[in-house]
């Protein structure tokens, strides 16, 4: 034993003699996460990444939301910071000092709603190199609008900038003397993303000023001249807002509209074949979505026909990703037409198609096309031969089709064969047990993200279907919610089966029980990793039969990942108190909301992969070793009524 101490002294004594200049000089090539794991295994590391805090160049924490006293000792004045990232949930104005430093060339603040509108003139104050721009729900707790000023300090002072993405209200901006704010942007801004902005905002906003006394003949300057990527979400898709972007914007590539009525809209406030038609007028256009959501309103676009597909398919033969939705008036014809006149065409996303069918991908073989990403979401004459049919292109890595009913067990079949599938969403289509067993023989071991939400046949037989003892499985993210016969029984097959899930979603499984929390706190992806250690997100939001017990496991040293977690509204508000007093990066979501980093935009085709360490080593370092809280949960417990 003496012996052992010894060359633990010697090891240690060993690092402390090493040169601070070098560890920090491997150190700085190691992201966050790296630098969080070295800091936790002895003190000379602890002692070089606190330092070396004052010349890293990028800082990114977006997994947890410190608090202003934790996200201040680790961004220290720091000349070399290019790059920050942090989720701002818990911090407002005052910790905009630390945030906010002068080196810094992109800039993403997540969660802003304790902010008020003054963030915008900060940055444009103590930010001159930005170029790289990303703020989300800024104010909205606030409840007050932003006055324009701010916008205007912030064009005044980032003149390099060059993407601005702000996903918020930008209604909530005062109209007095927007739209000529706008004409001081930076001329290098090149991307443009607004969560919601009004219609008449936008016409207002890319119209050119009118100056008075000017001549009919005279060319007035376009504002946003430099444009190539415009994302918007906006009341209405309107002729006249597409006239005038086109009209304005001359090197537009990436065009990404979307709407959300709140009635049926009037022929003034609607998008028809003569707007249409006006799209990609230039020709530079490489990306195109125009989707009608029916998430306030059932609306659709009903002015737009297959004529207005042709007339627009006739610009579109460099298009490389279309995206249409709520188009209910396109037929066949009119998609095909898309099929055969994009031969670049990769991404293909279709939302609420009730008249595309098997025809549209008949003769897709004879085609050039080389598609990898494919959405088909509401088609419901979809069935599983144009399904065979659209296989046949085998480079597909994701494949859409939730909702489509009438995809079944021999859809899955011809799925298996796809060698390079990443992603395959089915949610709510009719296939059993046994059509899941088609794709453990072959896509299951590609697979980093399956969805069978909703799936009705499906038993607790369809996880040993899925996964295949001797199999090698890649999967990462799984839905299982809303399948009625889903019990504990079948996630203990899956906790046999030890696949390190990242996701796991159950919600709204009558016979989930406390036993599926126990089971899976227990669960080890490896002979010496920590119990539960993988998964970063449990949705149990109406799960029958979750009590407050669950909550005994769900409390540190399990799930020791856990950074969303989706549960009931009934559950005692004193038992998740206490729970977000022992977890307090946690974010626990009760009202059913999604869980997740979910933007405004779908990104279902966006996979990304991460290298997460065993243990949490950012709580360590943040906050120690806290005690104390199993008595408040208990406490809790006690005190609360039995959940339903």
């Amino acid at each position: 034993m003496a012996k052992s101490s010894g060359s633990g002294a010697h090891q240690q004594m060993s690092l402390d003699l090493l040169p601070s200049a070098l560890l920090a000089t491997v150190m700085t090539k190691l992201d966050i996460a790296s630098i969080r794991s070295l800091a936790c295994t002895c003190k000379a590391f602890h002692s070089c990444a606190s330092h070396m805090l004052c010349f890293i160049p990028s800082f990114h924490l977006l997994d947890i939301a410190p608090p202003a006293e934790y996200i201040r000792p680790l961004l220290p004045p720091n000349p070399y910071l290019r790059s920050l990232k942090v989720d701002c949930m818990r911090l407002d104005d005052s910790s905009l000092d630390c945030l906010l430093q002068p080196t810094l060339q992109e800039l993403c603040l997540h969660n802003c709603a304790d902010f008020s509108g003054r963030l915008l003139s900060q940055v444009g104050q103590y930010c001159k190199d930005l170029r790289f721009l990303y703020l989300s729900s800024l104010a909205e707790k606030r409840g007050r609008s932003i006055d324009v000023s701010d916008l205007e300090v912030l064009f005044g002072g980032c003149t390099q900038l060059e993407t601005l993405i702000l996903m918020f209200d930008v209604s909530m901006f005062l109209r007095h003397n927007f739209a000529r704010v706008w004409s001081i942007a930076p001329a290098t801004l090149v991307s443009l993303e607004m969560g919601y902005i009004s219609s008449v905002m936008v016409t207002e906003l890319l119209s050119p000023p009118v100056v008075p006394y000017q001549s009919i003949e005279h060319i007035r300057p376009s504002i946003l001249p430099g444009i190539q990527k415009l994302c918007l979400s906006v009341d209405y898709i309107t002729d006249t807002m597409i006239s005038t972007i086109t009209n304005n914007i001359n090197c537009l590539t990436h065009l990404d509209l979307r709407d959300s009525p709140i009635m049926e809209p009037r022929l003034a406030f609607d998008l028809t074949n003569a707007g249409i038609q006006q799209i990609n007028l230039h020709g530079r256009l490489k990306h195109l979505s125009l989707v009608r959501s029916q998430e306030i309103f059932p609306a659709y676009f009903k002015r737009v026909n297959d004529l207005g597909i042709l007339l627009m398919a006739d610009r579109c033969s460099d298009m490389e990703s279309i995206c249409l939705g709520g188009f209910c008036q396109v037929t066949d014809t009119g998609f095909r037409t898309i099929l055969h006149s994009c031969s670049k065409i990769f991404k293909l996303r279709i939302y609420h198609g009730p008249h595309l069918t098997d025809l549209v991908f008949h003769d897709i073989a004879a085609t050039s096309l080389t598609l990898t990403h494919v959405s088909l979401r509401w088609c419901n004459l979809l069935t599983n031969h144009g399904v065979a049919r659209l296989v046949s292109n085998g480079n597909l890595s994701v494949l859409d089709l939730r909702d489509c009913r009438n995809i079944g067990d021999e859809a899955l079949r011809t799925i298996s064969n796809l060698s390079e599938l990443k992603a395959l969403l089915i949610d709510g289509s009719d296939i059993s047990d046994m059509g899941l067993s088609h794709l453990s023989k072959g896509a299951m071991h590609s697979l980093v993200s399956l969805s069978i939400r909703g799936c009705k046949r499906l038993t607790d037989n369809c996880i040993s279907f899925l996964f295949d003892e001797s199999s090698n499985c890649e999967l990462r993210e799984l839905d299982l919610s809303n399948i009625p016969n889903l019990s504990d029984a079948g996630i203990l097959l899956l906790a046999k089966r030890h696949i390190p899930l990242l996701e796991l979603r159950m919600r709204q499984c009558p016979l989930i029980s406390d036993t599926s929390i126990m089971v899976l706190a227990s669960m080890k992806v490896d002979e010496e990793g920590w119990y539960g250690s993988s998964l970063r997100l449990l949705d149990l939001y109406n799960c029958g039969g979750i009590t407050q017990l669950s909550f005994q496991w769900l409390k540190k040293p399990y799930f020791p990942r856990l950074r969303w977690l989706g549960v009931s509204s009934s559950v005692s508000r004193d038992v998740l108190d206490a729970l977000s007093r022992n977890r307090p990066f946690l974010h626990i979501v009760f009202h059913g909301e999604e869980l997740g980093m979910t933007g405004q935009w779908d990104n279902s085709d966006d996979l990304y992969m991460h290298d997460y360490d065993e243990v949490d080593e950012l709580e360590q370092w943040l906050e120690g070793e806290n005690a104390g809280y199993d008595e408040d949960i208990q406490e809790a417990e006690n005190n609360a009524d039995p959940m339903l």
